[in-house]
C-alpha cells in the first residue's frame, strides 16, 4: 500500500514555533462572547434565545434549521445582549448570538456526566451528535450527523481517522492525539458502530512521531483498528488525498467518499463525538494552535467557541517587540484566510490564528510575470488538473471550458499551484473567486427554474 499521493508539495513547515507548546484551555474572564448563526456549511442555525434570557454552557443557542445545519452551543454562562449582526471572520456581517459572560462558566446540568452506551441505537448516536452541533473541525465544518449517515452503512469500509494535520505552521491535533488520544478513540469506537463492515485507520503524518506513538498506544487490543504512519506532504491532509492513499480509490468532485466506501473525520471531530456521545457534553470548544514569527510566545488551545481572537493572541503575550504583522490568517498560509481585524469571534472550525512577519503575496504579487509554460503546476496538482489552462480558461472567460473541459470546479484550492508557480500568477485566488462565481450562476438558475 502506498503512503502518499500523487504530485503535492513541501512548503516550510514552521511547526517548531508550536508544536512542543501542550495543550492548556482558555477561558475568558468576562465580557462578550459572540456565536454566529452560520459556522458550518448549509443553511444557518436559527437562534432560540433573545436578548435578556440567561444562558449555560452547554445550552443551545441555535438549533439547526434544515437538513444541513448545525446547532450552535454557548460556551459560557451568562446573559444574552443581543441578536444581530457582528463581523465575522469571513469579514462579512452575520447574524450573531451575543452574550456577556459572567465568568462563573456555570454548566448545564448533567455536562460532562459519563452515559450508558450499551443500549444506544444508531438513530441515538446519530440524534446525539446532531444535538450537540459537531461539524467537521478539519476546516470545512460540513454537520458530522449528516457526514455520519451514509444511504448504506454496511457497503462503508473504512473510517478514517485524519490525523494528518499537513498545514504548515498548525499543531493543535498533533497536541490532541498526544494527550487525549484515549478521548479519540472514544470517539472514533462510536462511530465505528455505525459500520459493521468497516475497519478504522488513523493516518498521521511521520513527522508526527509522539502523536503515531500515543495513538498506536490507545488502540492496542482494538478490534478494526490501527495507525497508518504517512508520507509528509502537503496537502496530505485532503480527504480526497488520504482517500487515495488508504482505500486505493479516486473519485469524481460529482462523487462523496460513501459513494467508494469511506467516512473521514479529523481527529478532532473525532473526539468531539466521543464527548459528545459518552459524557453529555456539546461542542461547545476545540482545539486551535496560535502561531506566527509575530507572534510572541506561539501555543496550542482548547478554546471556547466565541472568543476573539484578540483575546487569544494576548494569552500569547501577544506582538514580539519590533514586528510588526503583515498578515493575519485564520487558518495557515496555504489554505488559510486573511482577517481584516483580531476583534472577531473564533468558530467551531477554526483551527488557528496565525500571524506572518512577512506577506508572501505581497512579494509575489512584484515579481509577477505572464505564464512561463513550464508545467510545474500541473505535475504537482494532488487532483490532476492542469492551473495554466484553467487560468486562461478564466481569462477568457471561458466558463463551459473551465468546468466541462478542465474539471476546474474539481479544484479544492490547496495552494500548491500558487506556491511553485515560477511566475508568482495568484492562481489558487483566481480558482476560488471563478469556484463561488460559477456555483452562484448555478443557484440562481435553480432559484429562476423553480418559479
Amino acid at each position: 500500500m502506498n503512503v502518499t499521493f500523487r504530485g503535492g508539495v513541501h512548503p516550510k513547515g514552521r511547526k517548531e514555533l508550536s508544536r512542543e507548546a501542550p495543550l492548556r484551555s482558555f477561558d475568558p474572564a468576562s465580557g462578550e462572547m459572540v456565536f454566529p448563526l452560520a459556522q458550518h456549511i448549509g443553511k444557518p442555525a436559527k437562534a432560540v434565545v433573545k436578548k435578556g434570557d440567561p444562558v449555560l454552557v452547554g445550552q443551545k443557542l441555535a438549533e439547526a434549521d434544515g437538513f444541513v445545519s448545525a446547532c450552535v452551543i454557548g460556551s459560557c454562562s451568562g446573559t444574552v445582549k443581543a441578536v444581530e449582526k457582528r463581523r465575522t471572520i469571513a469579514g462579512t456581517m452575520s447574524e450573531c448570538v451575543v452574550v456577556e459572560n459572567d465568568g462563573k462558566y456555570t454548566p448545564m446540568e448533567g455536562l460532562g456526566e459519563k452515559q450508558d452506551l450499551s443500549a444506544l441505537t444508531t438513530q441515538d448516536i446519530l440524534d446525539r451528535v446532531k444535538n450537540a452541533g459537531i461539524v467537521g473541525l478539519g476546516g470545512a465544518g460540513f454537520p458530522t450527523h449528516v457526514k455520519l449517515a451514509p444511504k448504506a452503512p454496511d457497503k462503508i469500509k473504512y473510517l478514517i481517522a485524519n490525523g494528518a494535520e499537513c498545514e504548515p505552521y498548525i499543531t493543535c491535533n498533533d497536541q490532541l492525539m498526544r494527550s487525549h488520544a484515549a478521548g479519540i478513540v472514544e470517539g472514533l469506537e462510536i462511530a465505528l458502530r455505525l459500520y459493521p463492515n468497516a475497519e478504522c485507520v488513523i493516518g498521521i503524518e511521520d513527522n508526527k512521531p509522539e502523536a503515531i506513538l500515543s495513538m498506536r498506544e490507545a488502540v492496542a487490543g482494538k478490534e478494526r483498528m490501527r495507525v497508518l504512519p504517512l508520507h509528509t506532504k502537503y496537502p496530505q491532509g485532503g480527504e480526497r488525498s488520504l482517500i487515495r492513499v488508504i482505500a486505493g480509490v479516486d473519485y469524481p468532485v460529482s462523487m462523496l467518499p460513501a459513494d467508494v466506501g469511506c467516512i473521514v473525520l479529523n481527529v478532532g471531530t473525532a473526539y468531539a463525538v466521543g464527548r459528545a456521545v459518552a459524557w453529555n457534553e456539546p461542542l461547545f470548544r476545540h482545539v486551535l494552535t496560535v502561531t506566527g514569527e509575530a507572534v510572541r510566545e506561539p501555543g496550542n488551545f482548547i478554546a471556547r467557541d466565541g472568543t476573539s481572537f484578540a483575546q487569544l493572541l494576548e494569552a500569547c503575550g501577544g506582538i514580539k517587540d519590533g514586528v510588526t504583522p503583515k498578515k493575519a490568517l485564520s487558518g495557515g498560509p496555504m489554505m488559510g484566510v486573511a482577517v481584516g481585524s483580531l476583534e472577531v469571534p473564533i468558530q467551531k472550525n477554526t483551527n488557528a490564528l496565525t500571524l506572518l512577519a512577512e506577506d508572501p503575496l505581497e512579494k509575489a504579487e512584484k515579481q509577477m510575470t505572464g505564464c512561463l509554460h513550464c508545467g510545474r503546476c500541473s505535475t504537482i496538482c494532488p487532483n490532476g488538473l492542469v492551473p495554466a489552462l484553467m487560468a486562461d480558461a478564466i481569462d477568457m472567460q471561458n466558463w463551459e471550458r473551465y468546468e466541462k473541459k478542465l474539471y476546474g470546479l474539481d479544484c479544492i484550492a490547496c495552494g500548491c499551484c500558487t506556491y511553485i508557480c515560477p511566475a508568482k500568477r495568484p492562481l489558487t485566488q483566481m480558482f476560488k473567486q471563478t469556484k463561488a462565481e460559477i456555483m452562484a450562476r448555478k443557484r440562481a438558475a435553480q432559484a429562476g427554474g423553480k418559479k
